[in-house]
């Protein structure tokens, strides 16, 4: 996976994972034993449903994440930011940005992302290239279905 992939599952989230299980707590019921564990299945698709879904040439209905669309940017660097606990400024920064969301910040890292975008400057002047990425970064994002503040796609 990409530099720019893993930036943006950490901003737009996983693909859809599966409901982690809970477990039923076992109830003693007098000298009759344990009572079995039950579920709520009635919003679970049956065999039938599915069957009846791939014979229409659509998937069973599965969980699925937000839309693209609906991911705040700012809203997710500004959390990241502050669980962080540096002082990191995303909205100007490249290595800040990629330190607020975890990510390896060097300099080795940022080439490669600047491959990814199709940075074509000088990639030993990392000054020029750490403010064409941020700005690549932004459009990427909202070119992907981020919602990115207007200010940071000039």
């Amino acid at each position: 996976m990409g530099i720019f992939s893993s930036i943006k599952e950490k901003l737009f989230g996983k693909a859809a994972e599966p409901a982690s299980v809970e477990t039923a707590s076992a109830k003693t019921i007098g000298s009759a034993g344990v009572a079995p564990a039950t579920a709520d299945m009635s919003g679970t698709p049956s065999l039938k449903d599915e069957a009846n879904a791939t014979l229409a040439g659509t998937p069973a209905a599965t969980p699925q994440p937000a839309p693209a669309g609906n991911v705040d940017v700012a809203a997710i660097l500004d959390a990241a930011v502050k669980k962080n606990g540096q002082k990191l400024d995303w909205r100007k920064s490249i290595v800040d940005m990629m330190k607020a969301l975890g990510m390896d910040a060097s300099l080795q890292e940022r080439k490669e992302l600047a491959d990814e975008l199709g940075y074509t400057g000088d990639k030993n002047d990392s000054a020029a290239m750490n403010i064409w990425l941020h700005k690549a970064l932004m459009k990427a994002l909202a070119d992907n279905g981020g919602k990115v503040p207007p200010e940071l796609l000039t």
